[in-house]
């Protein structure tokens, strides 16, 4: 799966979170921005919300005909007015054959009229705004700022990981003008693409993750990956803050772009004796972190409400975006206490083998070199239960190119260093990590994911870790699933609930 969202179907994606109640344009004032001219006359009130999703489309929200690679948001106007849409916004092309059904905007493209939605919204409200990139752990850390900064105000953040050329516009146009602060997820598959939506979103706080070899068919190096995730710099407010991971190799590479930017100030964050934001500590348990950090001179121990060292690192980020907005540090470092991995990007479940309950990390929704590395040493560094084992569930990682299968093989040296105990693999690139591995530690190797499932539901037994991980096209979504469908143990799992 590509890093940002899929470009195939605008209509076909998981899209909207309902907007705060209340009209966030009225209708009158949407005919400027759009750039449109109304047919059927002009709608009573206004938008209560945006949506290019009919399935989820509220009542009283507007209607983005979108036209995507597999379908076009136009054959879903009729079924949009049927839920309550406000209004469609639909091309010339398009209009004639939609009159009558319902209030029209009527625009030379829907695209970009929804750009530049997302630009009005932008320059109406007064809100801090903060973007965030990297090779991992953007939709995570987006989820976590969003968290730390309410203590400050109202934040308005991106739903799910939209976060590419109408992702970052739909949120910006989802934007209540009395957001305090905007949190913006901004992703890529090529050089080029972040530039636009940064200069879209103008933050004032950039962040860039980690940079790290994904979608490097894409790329001739790692560095040039590098140079397009520096992209978020160029739409920096002047006076802005860019925050670096410290221990990245491509840090100095990094800073010299966020330097020549209109950046106030280059904060940095990791181990790295020099990190403005330094992790001292963290302690794994099954549902949470405990870390020690020092944030611009002040210690700090706080909750994090899932597991893993790279969480806790990019929490790090977090309170030095807080810090940078003025929301008071021990607050936000408190609200962090509350953050859930989500499904597909690190959620643990408890589930019930014939014998007994076992834990589920479910990461089923991407990977890469670097997120595969953190998923094997999170499982390595949770406790085991006696007789518990750890399994690896690992699905092909796309995107890597020519040397993809050698950066597979590579893996088992992780594999065997954070105490995996039986591998499960799917797809023809696994193979090749499968191959590198002992026998000992083989578990089944299938085709597909759909192959692979009956081997692992057999598997699977009382005490286990079991991370399932792989690219979103490798599908092991499917292993989750069935897993899932094999019974939750809901008196296991922690409070009833899973983070």
């Amino acid at each position: 799966m590509s890093e940002a969202v899929s470009r195939a179907d605008a209509n076909q994606g998981e899209i909207s979170v309902r907007e705060p109640a209340g009209i966030i344009w009225t209708s009158l004032g949407l005919v400027t921005p759009l750039g449109a001219r109304v047919s059927g006359g002009v709608p009573k009130g206004g938008a209560t919300g945006i949506s290019i999703d009919t399935r989820t489309l509220q009542a009283g929200e507007l209607f983005f005909a979108i036209h995507g690679a597999n379908s076009d948001g136009h054959d879903y106007v009729a079924r949009a007015f049927e839920k309550g849409a406000l209004a469609a916004v639909v091309d010339e092309a398009h209009a004639g054959a939609l009159t009558g059904l319902g209030p029209l905007y009527v625009v030379r493209d829907v695209l970009a009229s929804l750009e530049r939605l997302g630009v009005a919204a932008r320059a109406r409200v007064k809100a801090r705004v903060v973007a965030v990139t990297g090779s991992v752990g953007k939709t995570s850390t987006k989820e976590a700022l969003r968290l730390a900064l309410t203590q400050g105000g109202a934040v308005h953040a991106s739903v799910a990981s939209y976060n590419n050329h109408w992702g970052v516009p739909l949120t910006l146009a989802r934007m209540p003008k009395e957001t305090r602060f905007g949190v913006f997820e901004i992703g890529m598959n090529h050089a080029g693409e972040i530039t636009p939506l940064s200069e879209m979103a103008r933050p004032h706080v950039a962040i860039i993750t980690t940079v790290a070899p994904v979608h490097i068919e894409n790329f001739a190096s790692v560095e040039a990956i590098a140079d397009a995730k520096a992209e978020i710099f160029d739409g920096l407010e002047p006076g802005g803050v860019a925050i670096l991971h410290r221990d990245n190799p491509h840090y100095q590479r990094l800073y010299a772009r966020a330097k020549a930017s209109p950046a106030g100030h280059v904060a940095s964050f990791g181990d790295h004796e020099s990190a403005e934001a330094r992790l001292i500590r963290v302690r794994l348990f099954p549902d949470y972190s405990i870390i020690e950090a020092q944030i611009c001179g002040r210690r700090l121990h706080y909750r994090l409400g899932a597991p893993g060292r790279h969480l806790a690192m990019n929490s790090l980020a977090v309170l030095l975006a807080a810090k940078a907005f003025g929301v008071d540090l021990d607050a936000a470092a408190g609200a962090l206490a509350f953050f859930t991995a989500q499904p597909g990007r690190g959620q643990r479940l408890t589930l019930a083998a014939v014998d007994g309950p076992y834990a589920l990390i479910d990461e089923s929704y991407n990977a890469n070199p670097a997120s595969m590395r953190a998923a094997f040493e999170l499982a390595g560094a949770l406790p085991l239960p006696s007789p518990g084992r750890r399994i690896a569930v690992l699905g092909d990682m796309l995107e890597l190119g020519v040397k993809g299968a050698a950066m597979h093989a590579e893996l088992a040296d992780d594999l065997r260093a954070n105490h995996i105990d039986l591998v499960f693999a799917a797809g023809p690139l696994m193979k090749s990590l499968y191959d590198a591995l002992p026998v000992s530690m083989q578990g089944a190797w299938r085709e597909s994911a759909s192959l692979l499932e009956p081997e692992v539901a057999a598997a699977v037994r009382a005490g286990d870790i079991v991370v399932v991980k792989g690219s979103n096209g490798s599908r092991m979504s499917v292993i989750v699933g069935a897993l899932k469908q094999g019974g939750a143990d809901g008196d296991a799992a922690q409070n009833g609930r899973t983070s």
